[in-house]
C-alpha cells in the first residue's frame, strides 16, 4: 500500500499484511501451536485506526515486541504500546483513540502470541491457558514469563473480602473491559463526592418495616460474629468518599436519619448521651396486601377487564407492528443455507449456493461430508444433469420408485428421460444415442446459456472436490445416478467449452472406480475405454488411471475384459514416448491387463510381443545412474614413531658437508624428518643423530651450531613442531625433553627435489652372518650401477657400457626366489631381472621452478602411513523407496518396477494360452523348439542377467522372472 497523506501533510505508513512465505509459515506454526494448546486463534485481528479498520500482521507484531525486549518489558514503560502501534503504522487522531488502539494491540499479543513467545523465544512451557489466555491482560496479574499456577491468584478468589482494599483497586488508567464487541471501552472513573459523615444517632431506631419486628431485625443484624467485619470499619476516620458503597450509605443516612441496619461494634466509640433515655415501645400498625400486577397478575388482569366492560370499551386486541423476518434470529448456518438454496430450484438461490459450495468443498473438503447433509448429493446431481438440456432435446429426471420398469426394456415404450435412481440405468448409452442434438455454436453463446453452463460446471466441480475425501468417495460409489451422470457428461459433443467439465468428470471417476465393480458391459467402463481414443493427453492419462484402479480397494478382481485391439496398440505406442507420467499409467494398465490369461491371449494377437518385450526390458534401466563406491578392504595403518634416525646417503652427506649453517641444518632436517602432530622425538636423540653426521666438522673451518640453536632451528623448518618437557611422575625418573610434532623418516629424501631415496637390499655375506647392503640411492639407475659394480663385480666400460657375457651367479636380493642358486645365463638376462627390484622412476611435475617444488611438497605423501586397500565397485541404481517397516531397506519403485512386473505376468501366463499350444505343435512338425517364453525372452537373457547382477533393488524381481522363463 502506498503511503497516505496525513492531516499534517506528512507521509504516514499504513499498516498492512505482507503475505510472504515467511508470514504463511509463521501463521501455520502459530495455528498448529494453538490447536495443540486448545486455544483459539484469529489470524488477522482487526483494529480501529484513523484510516479505518486494519488487519494486524501478527508476524510484524511478534518481531516488534521481541525487538523491544518482550511483552513484560513493554508493560513496564508507560505508553509503550501506543508508541509501538505508531511504529507499526497504526495511527489515531485523539488520545482516546490512541489509548483504545494501544490496549487492543496489547490484548492481541497477549491472547494470540504471548504463549507462543514463551515457547518459541525462551524454549519454556508457557503457563496454562486458565491463567493466561482466559484471563485479561491487566497489569495486576503480573508478568507472563514468570507466571505459574502457584504464584497467580485472582483478587476475587480471596476469602472474606467483598470490597477491594485501597492497594487492590484498579487504577484509573487500567482498562477493565476487554470485550471487542463493545469497543473495549474503559469504565469511567468514580466521581469526586465531598465527604459526608454519618450524623444519625448510634442507637437502634424504631422499626417501621412491615415485614419484620424490631426484635427479629435487631437480632438479625447483631447475630454476625465479630470476625466477619473488620474493626472500626465504619468509623469516620476510615470513611472513603470514593467508595460507591460508602457514598450510598451516607446519602441514605442524610435522607432518613440514622442507619437502621448498623450497630457499632466498638462500645467505646459510641455516644453515651442517650444511655439514660429509654426508647418508646413499638406501635403495631395493621397491614393488608395490595393486589398489583407484580404480586397478583391474574387478579389484576381480571379487574382491568371488569373496568373496561363497565366503561363500554371493547376487548379488541391492539394491532401490533408485525415482526420483521430475520430480526433476532440468526437463521441456519451456511451449509444448510446452501443446501436449501440448491434444492429450491430458484436460479438466483442456486447461483448463491453453488458459488459458496465450490469454495466450501475446496477449503473445507476434509470435513465437508455428504452423509452429514442429506439431499446434497442428489441436489448436485440433479443440477448437473441439466447440462444435457443445453445440447440435446432432453431433460433428464431421476426416479426413486421401486415399480419403475426395467431399463433394459423397449425404449420406444418407456420414458427415455427417466433414470433409475435405485439400481442405475444399464441402457444409458443407448438412450444417449437416441436423443436429438441441438445446434450449438462452440465459440458464441447467449448470456443465459453461459450462465446456466457456469452453474452446472460449479455443481460438477463441487462433486469432484468432495469425492477427493475417501469417505465421500465411498458414499458416492453407492449413488447410482452419479454413474449415469458421468456417462452423460463424457458422451457430450466434442466442444472446447466442455473440455473443463469433462476433466472434472474424469477426476471424479478416478476417485470412484477403486470402490466400484465394473463388468465389461457396464456403461461407465465402456465410456472410460472410449476416452482412450482421444488425442488429449490429460483425458488419456486420467482415463487410464481410472480404468486401472477399478475395484482396487475391493476383493473383486479387475479383469479388464473386451479391450479393443486398437486401444492395446495405442497403449504400446504410448510406451515409446518420453513422458514418464504417461508411461507409468500405461504400465499400470498393462500390469492389471496381463494378470488375466485371456487378456494375454488377446495381447499376442493384437500386438507384436517380440517387439514389446525388448522395450519393456529397456525400461528396466529407466532413469538409472551409475554409482561408484570404494569399499575398504584393509584400513590404512600408521607405523609407530622410532627414535632411530636413518643415515644420510653418501651423495647427500658430501653435499651437506660443503654447506654452511644454518642451511645445512635445514636441509638435514628436511631430508630425515617429517611433520606428524601425533608423534615426537627426544631432543637428545635428534641432537646425537646430527652430531653423528656433522660432529667431525667441529674443529674445521666450517661453523657449527650449538645444541640450543639446533633445537630452535627445528621450529623454523617445521612450523608445528615445538620443544616440550614431559614431567616425571615418580622420583626415580627424570624429566623427558622432547620435540613434539615431528618424526624420523624411514627413508631419507632429497631436500630440493623431494624424491625419496631407496635402500639397496642386496644380501652381503653367507650363512648366518648375512646382512643387507642398505646403502641409499636416488633413483634406479644409480642403484643398478651400484649392484653391477659392487655386488656382481662387473667392470663398466666407456660410456657406462658393459659386455654381455655369460655369468654364473645368483640373485641375492632380499626375499628373491627367482635365482636362489648360481645359474649360468647371459648378463643381460640377469640385469633385466635385477631391474624389477629397483623402484620405478618418479614422475616429475610438468613445469620446474619454485612454484612446482612447493606444490610437489604439498602433495608429498606421508611415508609413515600405509594406504588402505580398497576395491572400487560400480553398479546401476534406479528409482527406489524406503520400506516403512525397515527404513534401511531400499525397494524398487517407479517405471522399472512396473516394467518387470508386466514381464513377469507375461512369462507366467503366456504358457497357459492357446497360442502356446499352437506354437508347440508347430515346433513339433519342424523348426526350433521352445514356447513363447523361449521366443520372447531368449534375445534379452543377457540383459536380464546384467540387471540382476548390477541393480540391487531389482535383483529379486528379475530373479523370479528368470525362474519363470528358465523353468519353461
Amino acid at each position: 500500500m502506498a503511503p497516505t497523506r496525513g492531516s499534517a501533510n506528512k507521509d504516514l505508513y499504513i499498516h498492512e499484511i505482507d503475505r510472504t512465505p515467511e508470514y504463511n509459515e509463521f501463521i501455520q506454526k502459530l495455528q498448529a501451536f494453538h490447536d495443540k494448546r486448545g486455544t483459539s486463534l484469529e489470524p488477522e485481528p482487526r483494529l480501529p485506526t484513523m484510516h479505518g479498520h486494519v488487519n494486524v500482521d501478527l508476524l510484524k507484531l511478534y518481531k516488534a515486541v521481541i525487538a523491544k525486549g518482550g511483552y513484560d518489558e513493554l508493560n513496564k514503560v508507560q505508553k509503550a504500546w501506543g508508541v509501538l502501534a505508531a511504529e507499526l503504522g497504526m495511527h489515531h487522531v485523539d488520545n482516546k483513540g490512541i489509548g483504545q488502539l494501544s490496549f487492543q494491540l496489547k490484548q492481541d499479543f497477549y491472547r494470540y502470541l504471548a504463549a507462543y513467545w514463551i515457547h518459541d523465544h525462551y524454549g519454556r512451557e508457557p503457563p496454562p491457558k486458565e491463567i493466561l489466555e482466559q484471563q485479561s491482560c491487566a497489569s495486576k496479574h503480573g508478568p507472563v514469563l514468570t507466571r505459574t499456577t502457584e504464584n497467580f491468584k485472582l483478587s476475587s478468589s480471596r476469602p472474606g473480602v467483598e470490597t477491594p482494599g485501597r492497594d487492590e483497586r484498579p487504577g484509573e488508567s487500567t482498562p477493565v473491559s476487554g470485550n471487542r464487541a463493545s469497543g473495549r471501552l474503559r469504565e469511567a472513573p468514580p466521581q469526586r463526592v465531598p465527604f459526608q459523615p454519618e450524623t444519625g444517632p448510634s442507637r437502634q431506631p424504631r422499626q417501621t418495616s412491615q415485614h419484620s419486628t424490631p426484635t427479629t431485625s435487631a437480632a438479625a443484624h447483631n447475630s454476625h460474629p465479630p470476625h466477619t467485619q473488620p474493626p472500626n470499619h465504619h468509623l469516620p476516620q476510615h470513611h472513603n468518599s470514593n467508595n460507591p458503597l460508602h457514598l450510598i450509605q451516607a446519602q441514605q443516612a442524610a435522607l432518613r436519619g440514622a442507619s437502621s441496619s448498623f450497630t457499632p461494634t466498638n462500645a467505646e466509640a459510641a455516644s453515651r448521651l442517650m444511655e439514660p433515655i429509654e426508647p418508646r415501645p413499638p406501635i403495631s400498625v395493621p397491614l393488608r396486601p395490595v393486589n398489583t400486577p407484580g404480586n397478583n397478575p391474574v387478579e389484576f388482569a381480571k379487574r382491568q377487564r371488569q373496568l373496561k366492560t363497565a366503561a363500554g370499551i371493547s376487548d379488541t386486541p391492539v394491532s401490533f407492528r408485525p415482526a420483521i423476518p430475520g430480526i433476532g434470529f440468526e437463521g441456519p448456518n451456511i451449509y444448510m443455507r446452501c443446501l436449501q438454496a440448491l434444492r429450491s430450484g430458484i436460479p438466483a438461490e442456486q447461483a448463491f449456493a453453488l458459488n459458496h459450495l465450490v469454495k466450501i468443498s475446496f477449503e473445507r473438503g476434509d470435513k465437508y461430508k455428504f452423509e452429514s447433509f442429506l439431499g446434497l448429493a442428489e441436489g448436485l446431481i440433479e443440477k448437473a444433469l441439466e447440462i444435457s438440456s443445453l445440447f440435446y432435446d432432453v431433460e433428464w429426471q431421476i426416479s426413486y420408485l421401486n415399480d419403475l420398469p426395467p431399463s433394459s426394456g423397449d425404449l420406444e415404450n418407456s420414458d427415455i428421460a427417466v433414470l433409475d435412481g435405485l439400481n442405475g440405468t444399464s441402457d444409458i448409452l443407448e438412450r444417449i444415442a437416441k436423443i436429438t442434438r441441438k445446434g450449438v455454436l462452440d465459440h458464441m453463446q447467449p448470456a443465459d446459456f453461459s450462465n446456466r453452463l457456469l452453474r452446472i460446471t460449479e455443481a460438477v466441480l463441487t462433486i469432484r472436490n468432495m469425492v477427493m475425501l475417501v469417505e465421500n468417495a465411498i458414499y458416492m460409489a453407492d449413488v447410482y445416478p452419479l454413474k449415469d451422470l458421468l456417462c452423460i457428461i463424457l458422451r457430450l459433443p466434442e466442444l472446447e467449452m466442455l473440455v473443463e467439465i469433462k476433466h472434472f468428470a474424469l477426476d471424479t471417476a478416478e476417485q470412484l472406480t477403486p470402490w466400484l465393480m465394473l463388468d465389461s458391459d457396464d456403461p461407465l467402463y465402456q465410456t472410460l475405454l472410449l476416452q482412450l481414443h482421444s488425442t488429449d493427453r490429460g483425458t488419456i492419462l486420467t482415463s487410464l488411471r481410472a480404468i486401472s484402479r477399478i475395484s482396487m480397494n475391493l476383493d473383486a478382481t479387475n479383469k479388464l475384459q473386451n479391450v479393443p485391439a486398437l486401444i492395446l496398440q495405442n497403449i504400446i505406442n504410448w510406451l515409446l514416448l518420453n513422458d514418464e507420467e504417461l508411461v507409468d499409467a500405461c504400465l499400470d494398465f498393462m500390469y492389471q491387463y496381463t494378470a488375466v490369461v485371456a487378456n494375454v491371449e488377446l495381447l499376442l494377437k493384437a500386438v507384436n510381443m517380440e517387439h514389446v518385450v525388448p522395450h519393456l526390458v529397456r525400461l528396466l534401466a529407466h532413469g538409472a545412474k551409475r554409482v561408484k563406491e570404494d569399499r575398504v578392504l584393509e584400513p590404512e595403518r600408521k607405523a609407530p614413531a622410532s627414535e632411530e634416525v636413518a643415515a644420510l646417503p653418501p651423495d647427500l652427506q658430501g653435499e651437506l658437508t660443503k654447506t654452511d649453517e644454518p642451511q645445512r641444518c635445514f636441509k638435514w632436517l628436511q631430508s630425515l624428518f617429517e611433520e606428524d602432530s601425533e608423534s615426537h622425538i627426544t631432543q637428545i636423540a635428534i641432537w646425537q643423530a646430527y652430531q653423528s653426521s656433522f660432529g667431525a666438522l667441529a674443529g674445521g673451518s666450517r661453523n657449527v651450531l650449538s645444541a640450543a640453536d639446533f633445537i630452535r632451528n627445528v621450529s623454523h623448518v617445521f612450523t608445528k613442531a615445538r620443544a616440550q618437557i614431559i614431567r616425571s611422575q615418580r622420583s626415580d625418573q627424570t624429566d623427558l625433553f622432547i620435540i613434539e610434532g615431528i618424526r624420523a623418516r624411514a627413508l631419507p629424501i632429497d631436500p630440493d627435489r623431494k624424491d625419496e631415496y631407496s635402500p639397496c637390499r642386496w644380501m652381503i655375506g653367507k650363512g648366518p652372518y648375512t646382512k643387507r647392503c642398505n646403502q641409499f640411492f636416488l633413483g634406479g639407475e644409480r642403484m643398478w650401477h651400484h649392484v653391477l659394480v659392487a655386488h656382481l663385480g662387473v667392470t663398466m666400460g666407456e660410456g657406462g657400457k658393459v659386455e654381455n657375457k655369460d655369468v654364473n651367479v645368483s640373485c641375492d636380493w632380499e626375499s628373491c626366489q627367482k635365482y636362489p642358486h648360481p645359474t649360468q645365463m647371459k648378463l643381460s638376462e640377469l640385469t633385466r631381472h635385477i631391474k624389477t627390484h629397483f623402484p620405478s622412476p618418479q614422475k616429475r611435475p610438468p613445469s620446474e621452478g619454485s612454484t612446482a617444488d612447493a606444490s610437489s611438497a604439498k602433495r608429498q605423501r606421508r611415508a609413515y602411513v600405509t594406504p588402505a586397500k580398497t576395491m572400487s565397485l560400480a553398479w546401476e541404481q534406479t528409482m527406489v523407496t524406503r520400506d516403512e517397516r525397515n527404513p534401511k531397506t531400499e525397494q524398487a519403485a517407479g517405471i522399472p518396477l512396473s516394467a518387470v512386473l508386466v514381464l513377469r505376468n507375461v512369462a507366467r501366463n503366456v504358457v497357459k494360452t492357446e497360442s502356446e499350444e499352437q506354437l508347440l505343435k508347430k515346433h513339433e512338425m519342424g523348426g526350433e523348439g521352445g514356447g513363447w517364453n523361449e521366443k520372447l525372452f531368449r534375445p534379452v537373457m543377457a540383459r536380464l542377467f546384467e540387471v540382476m547382477t548390477e541393480n540391487r533393488a531389482m535383483a529379486d524381481y528379475v530373479t523370479s522372472l528368470l525362474h519363470l522363463v528358465q523353468d519353461d
